[in-house]
C-alpha cells in the first residue's frame, strides 16, 4: 500500500521530479514522505512523517542534488509513523539507500542474524533489513545487482523495491514479488513506480516486469534479467491514458471529478462489447460461475450473482478474496471464476487467482492495463475508466458494473436467453440517465447538508439494487466517517429495526414498477419496510422514480426517470449515493479524496 518512485537521467536533477511522482501517489494511502538522492559520492537523504506538502515546506524535498534518485510514500505497517520509521532507508554506511512496498514475513529472523554479525539499525520496520542485506552481499565482494539477487533469495513475503548504490551512480535496481511495479520509458531518463500515473506526465511508455524480474535502470536503457542473470525480452506497452485524466481539471476534488465522468466511463465501457462477446465465445461449457472481489468491487460481484442466477440459471458463489482459500475447492475445469479488481494488484485477489488458474477458467475484470492480476487470468476484461484518483470507487464501480452486465448479456445471447434481445437496447440508454440525474446535484447538496451530523445511516434495498445499498453505506463510512449499514430490507425485523429511532437516518432504494420488465418488482415490499422504518421515527430519504415519488411520503426525495428498469437500477442509482456520500464529507469539512486509514491499491494482506 506504500508508493515507490525511482528515477534516473543524465542531466536532469531528479529530486523535483521525484517530489511531483510522488504526489501523484498520495492516493494509495501514507503517513510518511522521503526521497533519496546520490551526487558527490555520498546519499543525500530528506525524510519525514506527514503530509508531503508539509514535509517539503519542513526539509524542502526538492532541493537536493543528483540526477539519481527514490522517493516513497509510507503506510505504516511495522513501526509508527515517524520519521525514524520513514522511508527511504540506509544500511549502517549510508552508502546504499532503499525504498520497499510490501511486507517482508521473515524479517526478525533475519534481523536477529544481522545484529549478531554486527550490524546496527535504527529503526522498527521490516524494510530496514534490505539495505543491510545488500550491504552484507556487497561487502563479500558481490557487485550491485549480484547482491540484490542474493537479497531476494532469502527473504519471504511481498515486495517491490528500489535501490541505489554510492558506488554505482549511474544505475538504479528493483525487483518485485506479489507488488506492483512498472517501468517508465524516456528519452535520456527512464522510471521505476508503483503505478503510472506517477510518471504520466513524463512518458506514456511501460513495461511490466513480472514476479522475480531484476530491473537494471541507466539513464539510457533499461534492462530485465531474471534471478539466474538471463536477459528477457518484455513487451513495452503505450498507455491509452493521458496527464489530464489523473489532474482535477477545475474540480475541488477527484472524487467530484470522477463521478462526473460516469456517463463518458460507461459509453465507453459498452464499446468494448465486441471482446466481452470473443469471450464468451472463447469458455465454451460453464456451469457454475465464482466471483472474487473486495470492498466495492465485492459489491459489483455481488449484482452479477443476482444476473446470473436470475437469468442464465447459472449457479454462483460470491466470495471475498481473503476468505477465497477457505473455499476453493468446489473449482473445477466447468466453472469460471472471476476476479474482479480495479487496481489489478489487490493482494488477497492475487492470491486468490495463483490458487484458481489451476483449477477452473479464470476471467479478470480490471481497469489497469498489464497489471499482476490480468497476467494471471485466462481472459480479461479491461474496464476502460481512466486513472482514478480518489480512494473511493466510484468510476471504476460503475465500469465493472457494466463489464458484469456484458459479460451476462452474451452468456444469454449464447444459450438464446431473452435476457439478451431485453437489455442490449436498455444498457445503452444509461449514459443519458446519468446525465439527467447529474441535474439534481444541488438537491443531493440540499441533503448533504440536512443530514451531515447524523451519527447512523441504515440503506435498504430488495433484489437486484441491494448490493447498491451496500455500496452507498460503504461510501458513507469510507469517505464521511459515519457509521452505516446496507441490508435487505426484509431483513430490519431480524434485527437492526431495534436500532431504529428518531436520530437514525435511512435511505431506501425503491426502483419504480415496470410492466415491462423481465424482472419482479420489489417496490411494494420495500415500501412496506420503509414505513416500518417511518413509524419508529426515522429520518427516511428514498431514491424512486418520477411516478412512484409522487405516492410515497417520506422526508426527503430523489427521483429518477421512471423508464429505469429495475434491472438496470444498480447502473443508476448508486450515482446519487456517491454525490450524497461526497458532499456530506465536504459539508464536514474532511477531505474526501484521501479518507483516513485508507488506500486506493492494498497491496498487503
Amino acid at each position: 500500500m506504500c508508493g515507490i518512485v525511482g528515477y534516473i537521467s543524465k542531466n536532469k536533477k531528479a529530486s523535483p521530479i521525484l517530489l511531483d511522482a510522488i504526489k501523484k501517489l498520495e492516493y494509495r494511502g501514507y503517513d510518511s514522505v522521503g526521497i533519496a538522492t546520490i551526487d558527490d559520492e555520498k546519499i543525500e537523504l530528506k525524510k519525514d512523517s506527514g503530509k508531503i506538502n508539509e514535509v517539503d515546506k519542513k526539509v524542502n524535498l526538492s532541493d537536493m542534488r543528483g540526477c539519481i534518485g527514490i522517493a516513497h510514500v509510507r503506510w505504516a505497517t511495522h513501526g509508527h509513523p515517524n520519521k525514524v520509521n520513514s522511508h527511504p532507508h540506509t544500511d549502517h554506511d549510508n552508502r546504499i539507500a532503499i525504498v520497499h512496498n510490501g511486507i517482508i514475513e521473515n524479517h526478525e529472523e533475519l534481523k536477529k542474524e544481522l545484529i549478531m554479525e554486527g550490524h546496527i539499525f535504527e529503526s522498527e520496520t521490516d524494510s530496514e533489513i534490505i539495505a543491510h542485506l545488500i550491504e552484507k552481499f556487497i561487502s563479500k565482494g558481490f557487485n550491485f545487482q549480484d547482491a540484490m539477487i542474493e537479497t531476494v533469495k532469502l527473504i519471504d513475503g511481498s515486495y517491490a523495491i528500489g535501490a541505489i548504490l554510492v558506488d554505482c551512480p549511474n544505475k538504479l535496481i528493483a525487483i518485485r514479488n506479489e507488488s506492483p511495479l512498472v517501468v517508465g520509458l524516456g528519452n535520456d531518463y527512464n522510471f521505476i513506480a508503483s503505478d503510472i500515473p506517477s510518471f504520466l506526465k513524463h512518458t506514456k511508455k511501460v513495461i511490466f516486469p513480472d514476479d522475480n524480474e531484476l530491473v537494471i535502470v541507466s539513464s539510457e536503457n533499461v534492462t530485465i534479467k531474471d534471478l539466474n542473470g538471463n536477459i528477457l525480452d518484455k513487451k513495452i506497452e503505450t498507455m491509452a491514458w493521458n496527464e489530464e485524466m489523473a489532474q482535477k481539471e477545475g474540480y475541488d476534488h477527484f472524487m467530484l471529478k470522477e463521478i462526473n465522468e460516469e456517463s463518458v466511463v460507461v459509453a465507453d465501457t459498452l464499446s468494448g462489447r465486441k471482446e466481452i462477446e470473443k469471450i464468451v465465445v472463447d469458455l465454451g461449457s460453464i456451469n457454475k460461475i465464482c466471483f472474487v472481489a473486495c470492498g466495492t468491487s465485492y459489491h459489483g460481484a455481488l449484482t452479477g450473482k443476482y444476473l446470473f442466477e436470475s437469468f442464465l440459471n447459472i449457479s454462483t458463489d460470491v466470495s471475498y478474496s481473503s476468505e477465497f482459500k477457505y473455499l476453493k475447492d468446489v473449482l473445477n475445469e466447468n466453472v469460471l471464476t472471476i476476479f474482479v479488481s480495479q487496481s489489478g494488484e489487490t493482494a488477497d485477489t492475487l492470491s486468490a487467482i495463483k490458487m484458481a488458474k489451476n483449477r477452473s477458467k479464470t476471467l479478470a475484470i480490471v481497469n489497469v492495463l498489464g497489471s499482476s492480476i490480468t497476467r494471471e487470468a485466462d481472459h480479461v476484461i479491461y474496464t476502460k475508466a481512466g486513472p482514478e484518483i480518489a480512494v473511493a470507487a466510484t468510476k471504476t464501480y460503475l465500469s465493472q458494473l457494466v463489464s458484469i452486465y456484458l459479460l451476462a448479456i452474451y452468456l444469454s445471447k449464447n444459450r438464446n436467453n431473452k435476457f439478451y434481445e431485453n437489455m442490449t437496447s436498455q444498457i445503452e440508454k444509461v449514459p443519458d440517465y446519468i446525465n439527467e440525474l447529474m441535474l439534481n446535484e444541488d438537491k443531493i447538496k440540499e441533503i448533504a447538508n440536512k443530514y451531515k451530523s447524523t451519527t447512523l445511516f441504515f440503506f435498504l434495498g430488495r433484489g437486484f439494487i441491494y448490493p447498491t445499498a451496500l455500496e452507498g453505506a460503504l461510501k458513507l463510512k469510507e469517505v464521511a466517517y459515519i457509521p452505516a449499514e446496507g441490508y435487505p430490507s426484509g431483513e430490519l425485523k431480524h434485527g437492526p429495526l431495534a436500532l431504529i429511532d428518531e436520530n437514525v437516518a435511512v435511505m431506501v432504494l425503491a426502483p419504480s414498477e415496470n410492466s415491462e420488465s423481465i424482472s419482479t418488482s420489489s417496490y411494494k415490499d420495500t415500501i412496506n419496510n420503509m414505513e416500518e422504518v417511518k413509524s419508529r421515527g426515522a429520518q427516511v430519504i428514498a431514491i424512486t422514480s418520477y411516478k412512484n415519488g409522487e405516492n410515497i411520503d417520506v422526508n426527503d426525495i430523489i427521483q429518477v426517470n421512471n423508464q429505469i428498469d429495475e434491472l438496470l437500477s444498480p447502473l443508476v442509482y448508486i450515482v446519487p449515493l456517491q454525490l450524497l456520500s461526497y458532499y456530506i464529507s465536504i459539508y464536514k469539512g474532511l477531505d474526501p479524496d484521501k479518507p483516513k486509514n485508507l488506500a486506493k491499491c492494498v497491496t498487503v494482506k
